[in-house]
């Protein structure tokens, strides 16, 4: 399984190996990380799974699709050039060390 890091501070991450085929807001709100809410159960209507990934790991997930793009533009935090919702990456062994940050709003 791979592990993914949600970082939600300065100083705090939560690590939690995830079971390839879930999304990673399915992940962060079964390892409780704050701030990431998927109110709308992934069907990208809400946005409140918003996560900023690194250059590198944006390179790897790849960027959001037309629909995605357009809900990113009604975050609580600032969008960002490596924003993403993560409603819609699916978690595969590719992603092992991923690092998404969590943005205070």
């Amino acid at each position: 399984m791979p592990t993914i890091t949600w970082k939600t501070s300065e100083t705090d991450e939560i690590t939690a190996e995830v079971k390839n085929g879930i999304s990673l807001m399915e992940a962060a709100v079964d390892n409780n990380v704050p701030r990431v809410l998927g109110e709308c159960g992934g069907n990208m209507a809400c946005a409140t799974c918003h996560v900023v990934l690194s250059d590198e790991d944006f390179a790897l997930v790849g960027p959001p699709n037309d629909t995605e793009d357009d809900m990113l533009d009604f975050t609580e935090a600032e969008r960002t050039k490596n924003s993403r919702l993560s409603c819609q990456i699916k978690v595969n062994d590719n992603l092992d060390g991923l690092i998404l940050t969590v943005l205070d709003y």
